[in-house]
């Protein structure tokens, strides 16, 4: 059982992860700007919190033995969030990251490609901005955990597959639930095996 601080716990993954981590029995400081939205779950400790004000978020990180980011990436800076946890004294770090970065057979990125939706495309190209940044870390273990390329509401399967950089992709194309996301991050977070990564989970 570990005591996990999960920062963005009312969004669309957040959630997931939230219900995830407290059905295994982990203990979680859901951090939220709108704490009233969080799920009452067992060993869940609802706690406003904005990543703008480092010095009570780093307070508030202190004590847990990992933290959990899932934020939106124009909403949030890596360098700033980095810092957080530094401050914090946690070194355990998990991101839930994007799928813009990921390669294809070809070796370019997916967010490279012409018909890659334009609506989408702020977002990814912060999301690979943070993974460049957090590559260069080397005082936490991080781990970068990039979805495939649809990232939807969907059924608690456990039936997935990890990959490294490349876009997983089956016969129905790339995609993965938020469900089945959430269980490959606990995973990572009970089990590490991408120290200091970036993988991939999909279908």
């Amino acid at each position: 059982m570990a005591n996990v601080a999960l920062i963005g716990a009312s969004g669309n993954v957040g959630t997931r992860l939230l219900q995830e981590l407290s059905a295994r029995g982990h203990r979680v400081t859901a951090i939220a700007r709108h704490p009233e939205k969080v799920s009452p779950l067992t060993g869940v400790n609802a706690q406003f919190g904005d990543i703008n004000d480092a010095t009570a978020m780093a307070e508030l990180l202190k004590g847990h033995d990992a933290v959990v980011s899932s934020v939106g990436f124009l909403n949030s800076n890596a360098k700033d969030l980095v810092d957080l946890v530094r401050q914090s004294g946690v070194k355990r770090y998990l991101v839930v990251g994007g799928a813009g970065s990921l390669l294809l057979g070809s070796g370019e990125r997916v967010i490279d490609q012409p018909d890659f939706p334009q609506e989408y495309r702020a977002e990814a190209t912060a999301g690979a901005e943070f993974l460049d940044e957090i590559q260069k870390v080397s005082d936490l273990d991080w781990t970068f955990i990039s979805p495939s390329a649809l990232f939807i509401p969907g059924e608690r399967t456990g039936q997935f597959r990890l990959g490294k950089d490349q876009l997983l992709v089956n016969e129905n194309g790339s995609s993965i639930s938020y469900e089945d996301f959430a269980i490959a991050l606990v995973d990572e977070l009970e089990q590490p095996a991408h120290i200091k990564q970036r993988f991939t989970v999909g279908y």
